[in-house]
């Protein structure tokens, strides 16, 4: 008996194994993928991961600065949200891929 889009139920449910899969394989590539940002000109550096998970911070010892702790705040804020900036655009080229590996009315294009 095939559902309104066209689509029996064995083959719907051999979409969503195959998509459960390609989930799988894409949380990996998040745990692996790593990002690096930084700002102030490399003053402050992040690494993580695109899960996100940060891995490390670096900061230059000449921007530290008991007397203008504000501006080492900033530059730790400026680099993290780049990072997370990248993070989420890989997020949603991924997503994006997955979707479009299924077939159903709604849910692509």
């Amino acid at each position: 008996m095939a559902n309104r889009g066209g689509m029996n139920q064995g083959e719907l449910m051999k979409q969503i194994q195959a998509m459960q899969a390609k989930l799988a394989q894409a949380q990996q590539k998040l745990e692996e993928t790593v990002i690096e940002a930084s700002a102030g000109g490399g003053a402050v550096a992040v690494t993580m991961n695109a899960r996100p998970e940060l891995k490390s911070i670096t900061v230059q010892a000449e921007v530290v600065d008991p007397d203008d702790v504000e501006m080492l705040q900033d530059l730790i804020m400026a680099a993290m949200n780049e990072a997370l900036e990248k993070v989420r655009a890989g997020q949603m080229q991924q997503l994006a891929g997955l979707a479009g590996g299924l077939n159903i009315p709604g849910l692509t294009g």
